[in-house]
């Protein structure tokens, strides 16, 4: 099993998160971080900004995100737009190393290209690209990045992109696959919130239907979690 950091509430998970990144990008060289997007990220991405902007060496950071909608980067629902807002405007990371999905491309092209770019810019083991980290949320039906419950073969294939659709919204986006965040040397998932405790609990005890959500198929390092998400 992953181990659970529990923590007070949203913004203690976002500090305690931060210090731990923090701390291993000091001994690493080149890394690449793969990001999600959420409540809980855009409170980490301001911790990064206020109080690590000038302690980490953002030059050897390479930033790549798990999933991304289907829209323009400066819409609002863009998890690029949100990350540039809150992190990436306020620390010195070239921009050569900012390596986003095109929202406001052909769906379809774009999984494509960015699959080619994963390809091209991480190491690989047996074909498949490797993140030195990938971050994750869950949603209340328990998907992540945008691999949702209605999708499940996106956890397997040999795809590193694929094209997703939101069941409930119809929006589409891009999304990593489960073979490439497996793949991957860390995982974390930061969970909050008494809507994500039914399905924590039931993850983490392999009880009642947790093999139908897709974050229990992820081979997770460590989930990071509030008071509420635990025992709400």
């Amino acid at each position: 099993m992953p181990q659970a950091h529990i923590h007070l509430d949203n913004p203690s998970v976002a500090t305690a998160f931060a210090n731990y990144l923090s701390q291993t990008l000091a001994t690493a060289d080149t890394f690449h971080l793969a990001l999600s997007g959420g409540s809980t990220p855009k409170l980490l991405f301001a911790e990064l900004a206020e109080h690590y902007g000038k302690q980490i060496d953002w030059q050897k950071v390479h930033l790549y995100w798990g999933d991304e909608r289907c829209v323009p980067p400066e819409d609002n629902d863009s998890n690029y737009k949100m990350t540039k807002e809150k992190l990436l405007s306020w620390v010195d990371l070239p921009a050569d190393n900012i390596h986003r999905i095109r929202g406001e491309a052909n769906p379809q092209e774009e999984a494509q290209r960015y699959a080619k770019l994963l390809q091209k810019q991480l190491p690989k083991v047996n074909g498949i690209p490797v993140f030195d980290l990938v971050l994750l949320g869950m949603g209340s039906d328990g998907h992540t990045a945008s691999i949702f419950p209605d999708r499940m073969d996106f956890l397997n294939g040999n795809e590193i992109c694929v094209v997703a659709t939101h069941p409930d919204s119809g929006q589409q986006r891009i999304s990593l696959t489960g073979p490439v965040i497996n793949a991957a040397k860390q995982i974390h998932f930061l969970v909050t919130g008494a809507a994500k405790a039914p399905i924590v609990k039931q993850i983490f005890s392999q009880e009642g239907a947790y093999q139908d959500y897709p974050a229990a198929h992820i081979q997770a390092t460590a989930w990071w979690l509030d008071t509420a998400a635990v025992w709400a």
